[in-house]
């Protein structure tokens, strides 16, 4: 299959990529982050969380973020709903979208929630049902689609089926993410070529963490099977629980550059994503994890210097 001539990028920092951090980042500088990513062009971007504060602190300012951020025209601005008390903040914080999560493994299913997969699933049609009566997109976030920590391997057979069920309770958007970032080009190709037989390919996402350096790659090899949607962090916030030392989330800049040296068009400008990855790693006091973003960096501070 051709490459695609555009695709569209979901920018997943300020969500994906925060909500892991030790120290509480300050509501005005995860305000600041959605509003430099929100300039940048980016269509889609993951704000916060309506969790509880209990299990994710990092998210209790969640009401705060979304009345703060400046709304670009054109831009979804998605929150994680668990539940109906979730969804009820969603729609007071006026989101664009919901985001519902779902495993392909039965064992981070029992892991991690205490049940199996199809009564995850099923926990969430109330909500899904209310947000499809107030208008709200929904999109559903497949982890371990490409392996498990607990049990390995996840059946090609085991993510359709969750797809399906993802399906049947209204989502607009389906993410196939390789949580713990195992995944390789071959296997990322057998999961798309037999997740596109029971599900629209242009509402079909990718979400690859780069623990084993395979993003890029397994990026691409989506590309061949047609998708159109990839998810990224910019300067690759966030880590990987599971993989003790991992990066995690692929670093939007790279996967930005990969897009332009493609031809491939996504309406986002890198150099303020660069920008962006700057300013959060300096906030945060660490290093920047994208590759792309530190060169592109370090190329416009020396040519500054040289002016």
């Amino acid at each position: 299959m051709a490459l695609p001539a555009a695709v569209k990028i979901v920018e997943v920092g300020p969500r994906d990529g925060l909500q892991n951090e030790k120290d509480f980042v300050p509501t005005a500088t995860k305000i600041e982050l959605v509003n430099r990513l929100s300039a940048a062009g980016f269509p889609n971007v993951e704000t916060t969380s309506f969790v509880s504060p209990k299990w994710v602190p990092q998210m209790a300012d969640a009401a705060d973020v979304m009345a703060g951020i400046e709304r670009r025209p054109g831009t979804l601005y998605s929150v994680l709903t668990p539940n109906l008390r979730g969804l009820e903040g969603a729609l007071a914080a006026r989101a664009d979208e919901i985001v519902i999560f779902g495993a392909a493994s039965e064992a981070f299913s029992q892991k991690n929630i205490n049940c199996s997969i199809a009564e995850s699933i099923e926990r969430f049609r109330p909500v899904t049902e209310a947000a499809k009566q107030q208008g709200l997109r929904i999109r559903g976030s497949l982890s371990c689609a490409l392996g498990c920590p607990y049990q390995g391997d996840v059946p090609v057979s085991a993510v359709v089926d969750v797809v399906e069920r993802f399906a049947s309770i209204g989502c607009d958007e389906i993410d196939i993410a390789d949580t713990i970032g195992v995944g390789t080009p071959k296997r990322t190709r057998e999961v798309y070529e037999a997740v596109t037989r029971v599900f629209p390919r242009e509402r079909l996402s990718g979400h690859f963490h780069d623990t084993y350096g395979q993003a890029l790659a397994n990026i691409y090899a989506a590309l061949l099977e047609g998708i159109t949607i990839f998810h990224a962090s910019v300067a690759g916030l966030g880590g990987c629980p599971y993989a003790k030392g991992a990066t995690g989330n692929v670093a939007t800049e790279d996967v930005l550059y990969l897009m332009n040296g493609l031809g491939i068009d996504t309406g986002v400008d890198l150099n303020q994503v660069v920008a962006a990855g700057d300013f959060i790693s300096t906030a945060l006091g660490r290093q920047n994890a994208s590759r792309a973003g530190k060169a592109l960096l370090a190329k416009s501070r020396n040519e500054a210097a040289c002016a």
